[in-house]
This record gives structure tokens, sequence and C-alpha cells, in this order.
């Protein structure tokens, strides 16, 4: 069935690719904040054959192509980041501030082309476009349309995405069953003590010197309380304290990042975290607090899915790729965490260097086409495995 659909589907979205391209552009041009999505999922809309439209999660929307019936869900995101572009190509972002520095100008387009080509096919497994917001921000629009009757409501069997991704070469795809993303998380640590005079340290408490000294401590939680053959990072990127030289602070505080590519892990240290943390502080005689911020869950690829996806990869003209795993994180693991789901890596090296979220970042006119097709894969074995 699959091999029919295929030949079917394929000239369908070839047709549709040159439509796509301009659709980008147009999407490029005219980036949009997360939250602030309305006026991109307008355009998008605009271009959907779909009939059957609900808005979802504030300025998203899922739209069902080809009749009733079960369905095969593709996400693509709808928010750009606020990064200034410096690619300088004529239809590079006209509004100061804001980029699709992360591909999702080429993700919507993709799958624009794909829904259209399967609105043209003949008895194709009905597509349910899932046009998703507030990727790049918290509170996660995945999570909201995870949590969704609509999307309950939609009988789907099964949710793929595709990402572009500098790191593989462009015409790689990768497939990968099992874990491909870590669950992400955010912390702050507040540290109070008690100021005073800098040239009187002994009367007071100083919580720069505490939260330095928990700084240097929490490296050890990776390195010694998770298991050597399990993954984990933590990093501190901020911090503040203090407002004069010749002034103790009241209070220190830090943020940053844990990342974990298992449930138990992340538990581990986010416990460990917090233990640490109260003990040094409590080491200088200063109190520490620490709140963290649950983030995406791990994303799990769908054996199955991925195997079938594989294979069709290679028929439709992309190379399977070898097997990728990151500590980046993608919302889509709330999809998948309620459908089989499956988050396939579109290579789009050019030797540039360029990376995702930079303001360099601008894949080739070859990507629309590779991701629509990788969309195609991830459908097929989708309709497949009904």
């Amino acid at each position: 069935m699959s091999a029919r659909l295929a030949a079917r589907l394929l000239p369908a979205l070839e047709k549709e690719l040159p439509a796509a391209g301009e659709l980008r552009r147009r999407l490029h041009a005219r980036p949009d904040l997360s939250g602030q999505e309305k006026p991109t999922r307008d355009l998008v809309l605009a271009e959907l054959p779909g009939r059957e439209v609900h808005k979802v999660a504030g300025t998203g929307a899922l739209v069902r192509v080809g009749g009733p019936g079960p369905a095969v869900a593709i996400r693509a995101e709808l928010d750009a980041l606020a990064v200034t572009e410096q690619t300088g190509v004529v239809w590079a972002s006209t509004r100061p501030g804001r980029m699709h520095a992360c591909g999702h100008d080429v993700h919507l387009a993709a799958l624009v082309a794909l829904s259209r080509a399967v609105e043209a096919t003949r008895d194709a497994v009905p597509l349910v476009a899932v046009l998703q917001p507030r990727e790049e921000t918290y509170p996660s629009g995945a999570r909201d349309i995870a949590e969704s009757p609509l999307l309950a409501g939609q009988r789907l069997t099964a949710v793929i995405g595709a990402h572009v991704q500098p790191t593989l070469p462009s015409g790689e795809v990768a497939a990968t069953p099992g874990t491909v993303n870590a669950a992400a998380d955010e912390f702050t640590i507040v540290v109070n003590g008690r100021g005073g005079h800098a040239a009187y340290p002994h009367l007071t408490s100083d919580p720069v010197l505490a939260l330095a000294h928990v700084i240097v401590a929490l490296q050890r939680v990776v390195s010694r309380d998770v298991d050597p053959t399990s993954s984990a990072v933590l990093g501190v990127s901020t911090l503040a304290a203090g407002s004069a030289p010749n002034v103790v602070p009241d209070e220190a505080s830090a943020s940053g990042t844990l990342r974990s590519m298992s449930d138990g892990v992340r538990e581990r240290v986010h416990a460990r975290l917090t233990e640490v943390a109260g003990l040094v502080a409590q080491a200088h005689g200063c109190e520490a607090t620490v709140t963290i911020t649950h983030g995406e869950p791990v994303l799990h690829n769908d054996p199955d899915l991925a195997a079938r996806a594989g294979a069709h990869l290679g028929t439709l003209g992309l190379t399977p790729s070898r097997t990728l795993q990151s500590f980046g994180a993608d919302d889509f693991s709330y999809l998948s965490a309620v459908l089989p789901g499956l988050m396939m890596f579109v290579g789009v090296g050019d030797g540039t260097g360029a990376r995702l979220h930079g303001s360099r970042f601008l894949p080739d006119d070859d990507a629309v086409r590779n991701v629509a097709l990788a969309m195609l894969a991830g459908y097929l074995a989708a309709a497949e495995a009904m």
C-alpha cells in the first residue's frame, strides 16, 4: 500500500515545491516571536487546503487534510527567535530583532507542500497539520496541544516531526530509534546572607563567596552522582550580585540549565542540585533557595516508525544518516509522549559553519524539498503501520 501511495504522492509533492519555496521566503521575511504567532499562523492557514480547522494553544491550529478516519499528524513550529538577522539576502527579516534562525520557516513551508499533495491524491491517508506555537519558550505550545481534547478528537495514529540540522550534510536524514533528545529544565539559585561593609567581612555572611562555592561544588553532581554510563549536563549560565565594590550584598543569584537522557537521572540531578546548594550555602553561614522549572521531557522515537521511515528515505532520494542523539531539547516530546512519535533530523550543513539560532543561519532552497521528503517518509511509515 505504501509503495503505491508513495508513487502517487511524490509527483504531487514535487509539483508543490516551487510554491513552497516562495512561501518559505515570505515566512522568513515576516517572523513572529513566541506567543505572537497569529500573523504567521494565518498566513500558513491561507495556504493549507484543509477544510476542518481548529484553533488551539492560543496562536496555534490543527488542520485536517483528506477527510475523516484515522490520520497522521505532522508538526511544524510557528515561532521565530529574538535574533537580529545578518544573512544579507533580499528576503531577510523585515522585523528588527526577529529572525527565523531555527528553520521553522522551512518546516512550515514543507508541511504546506505535503498537505497540498495529500489533498490532491485520491485515497491518501488523512493528515493533520499541527501548527505549533511557542516552541522556543515556556510555557510550551506542544504541551498545550498534547493536553487539548481537540488533539484527542482527531483519531491520530502517530505524530511526525522533522527539524533541520546543520551538523549533518545536506541530503542526509537521521531517523534514530529510541532516545534522541534530552529533557531540558532550568534552575535558579538564590543565596541569602548578611550584607555589610566590604572592609569588615567578619561582620557579614557573604552570599557571593557562598554562591561561588556552590557553583564549583555543583560540578561534582554530574561527575560523581550520575552513573558514568548515563548522561547529564548541569550548567550555570547567569550570575547576579551586588551594586558597589565596597559593599557585601545581602543576596546573590545564579541560573542555568539541566539536561538529562532518562527520567531517573533527571530526578537524581534535581535532588542533588537542591541538596548541594543548600548544604554549601549553610557551611558559609548563608541560606540557598533552589527553584527548578520543568521543561520538555526526554524525546523518544518509536522504533517501528523509525525503521519504516528509514527504509522510505532511501527510496525518496535521501540518504539515511547515522544514529543522531543530542542534549538539545524539543517540545515535540510532549506530543510523542501521548502518541507514537518520530522526530527526524534533516541535514542542511553547507560548510559555512552557520549554526542553529545564529544570525547567519540560512538553509538553502533544497532544505524545503528535503524536509518535505522527510515528512513524507514519516507519513508513509505511519500510514504503513496503521
